[in-house]
């Protein structure tokens, strides 16, 4: 008994290995989503489109004159001046090497700085002096001017000598352009041309254009046919509240 037992349990354990061990699952079919592929689909259409117009646009510049060096205003811009940069176009005037006969017969409207791109707002072609503005000349004795006066620079106008004491006491008025030395003519004058040193006046008087306020020019023009107008080298005004003092 005990032998046909073991016999018996010796045929159970041989069937066994006849059995699969570890069988997967079947897994179960994907689900598509058709709305999601096309989502994909249409996502990496539209980042082509992207790319495409960004290159389009990159490609559509143009050629413009870029300041390399400072302008003050009512003087024309030369070729030294002048450098050129690439940009996009748009709606500004920018001006391009192709109108440089014609910016050469304008005058800067106001100072202009290196750095600056070009547009035709910039320039006009009556000397560039602003509405309720003037160009006065000035002869400058020596001593009469600061050394290395450059155009585009801001100064104040005094005005000198012995002739005006006497000028002062007959007025009594600042408005007339009469005053005692030392008294203001202008608050503030933009230099617009140093010029050149005179020698036909013995002394090397250097002509000076100064851009004064409407109202402040018949005194400046007084005092500097009396020889009396010196000009003194300010900081420029930039919007600060003027000083009454």
């Amino acid at each position: 008994m005990k032998v046909q037992e073991r016999g018996g349990a010796g045929t159970h354990r041989g069937s066994a290995p006849g059995q699969p061990i570890g069988e997967r699952l079947p897994a179960p079919p994907r689900e598509r989503k058709p709305a999601l592929a096309a989502l994909a689909v249409l996502l990496i259409l539209i980042g082509a489109l992207g790319a495409t117009v960004l290159v389009l646009r990159a490609g559509d510049r143009v050629e413009v004159y870029k300041l390399a060096g400072d302008v003050p205003a009512g003087h024309a811009v030369t070729k030294h001046d002048l450098t050129t940069v690439m940009v996009a176009a748009g709606s500004a005037h920018y001006i391009t090497p192709g109108q440089y006969d014609g910016l050469t017969k304008l005058r800067a409207k106001s100072n202009l700085y290196a750095g600056s791109l070009l547009v035709g707002e910039m320039f006009a072609a009556d000397g560039g002096v602003p509405a309720g503005k003037a160009a006065v000349g000035v002869s400058l004795k020596e001593g009469q001017y600061p050394t290395n006066l450059k155009d585009g620079e801001t100064v104040t106008v005094y005005r000198v000598g012995n002739s005006a004491n006497s000028a002062g006491k007959g007025s009594g008025s600042g408005n007339s352009g009469s005053g005692s030395a030392g008294s203001v003519v202008v608050q503030r004058a933009v230099v617009s041309d140093t010029g050149t040193r005179d020698k036909s006046f013995g002394s090397g008087n250097l002509a000076v254009t100064l851009t004064v306020n409407t109202a402040e020019a018949a005194a400046l023009a007084q005092a500097a046919s009396a020889g009396e107008a010196a000009v003194v080298r300010v900081a420029p005004d930039n919007g600060a509240a003027p000083d009454n003092g």
